[in-house]
């Protein structure tokens, strides 16, 4: 049919047919807009599916770090503390960070369950599987109560204080083997009644005292010359709460050096160190330094603060 001929035909034909040329571009229109979406939703879940791989390869490698993180800190040493403590009180944890093993503390467990008691240093020596070295270490920081020593010691105590007050200070009567005086608190009148030791001695020793800031161990008497070895036994130092400690970060070089276990290059060398890396946190802060061996910060340790 022409398209001229399209004006001839009848009216009711050319409603006919303009209706069905009506739904043909409604067809048309549903088709494009039902087509236009189903690619838009095939986008949304392709931009969907991306994104839900990347987070799983984020989650992957968040999850390979962590995993490097503790691997990592299970390499880490682990460092000992060094503080006082009573073997016959002190619990698992502070066993523990005092450096023993676990099968070492068990064993001080069943030896005070089965009554046992540390009465001396020495005594905590033969805990099963403790190494020498491990012993000396701990030797200075081990301090018994005296709610552990025998109660015959009270009497003898009780005898030795009415003596004391008899003695003279010319003619001091000397002690008893079994007997011992507090190294911390005795003057130089209690001193002399030790065996071995006579005026010279106990003003060297309640001098040196007062240098150290206090005694931590009985050996310490070793520092002074000449000083008679078989005098230690009667000598017993019952607590370390009177010990006087130094500020490594607040004394000057010339305040640092007058403590015995510092000298001249020691205390530049804390000097200089906190003018370079700041405060001092720890002993440790100096352990890589040339003046600062091992032994020298064992000795220190008791009496420095930070």
């Amino acid at each position: 049919m022409k398209p001229s001929s399209f004006f001839y035909l009848h009216r009711s034909d050319r409603r006919v047919l303009l209706a069905f040329l009506l739904v043909a571009v409604l067809f048309l229109c549903m088709l494009f807009v039902t087509g236009g979406n189903e690619e838009g939703e095939a986008v949304v879940e392709a931009d969907s599916s991306q994104r839900g791989m990347i987070h799983s390869v984020n989650g992957q490698i968040a999850k390979n770090a962590h995993s490097s993180s503790v691997a990592s800190g299970q390499t880490e040493v682990y460092r000992p503390e060094r503080f006082p403590f009573d073997p016959n009180t002190a619990d698992s944890f502070q066993l523990r960070r005092l450096g023993l093993q676990s099968w070492q503390i068990r064993n001080i467990y069943k030896y005070r369950a089965a009554g046992g008691i540390y009465r001396e240093k020495i005594d905590f020596a033969q805990t099963y599987g403790l190494t020498q070295k491990e012993y000396r270490e701990l030797e200075p920081y081990i301090q018994i109560s005296s709610d552990y020593q025998p109660a015959a010691l009270l009497v003898q105590e009780r005898k030795l204080q009415k003596e004391e007050s008899r003695d003279t200070l010319l003619y001091p009567r000397k002690l008893t083997p079994g007997q011992t005086i507090d190294l911390s608190v005795a003057d130089t009148s209690l001193l002399k009644r030790v065996p071995g030791i006579g005026s010279h001695y106990a003003r060297k020793i309640v001098e040196y005292r007062e240098r150290l800031g206090g005694f931590a161990s009985v050996d310490q008497l070793d520092e002074i010359e000449g000083f008679p070895l078989q005098a230690k036994r009667y000598l017993r130092i019952d607590s370390m709460a009177g010990v006087q400690r130094i500020n490594l970060n607040r004394l000057s070089m010339n305040e640092l050096r007058r403590h015995p276990y510092l000298n001249y290059y020691q205390a530049r060398a804390i000097v200089d160190y906190r003018r370079t890396h700041g405060r001092l946190k720890s002993l440790t802060d100096l352990r890589l330094l040339r003046d600062f061996p091992p032994e020298v910060i064992q000795r220190l340790e008791p009496y420095v603060e930070f």
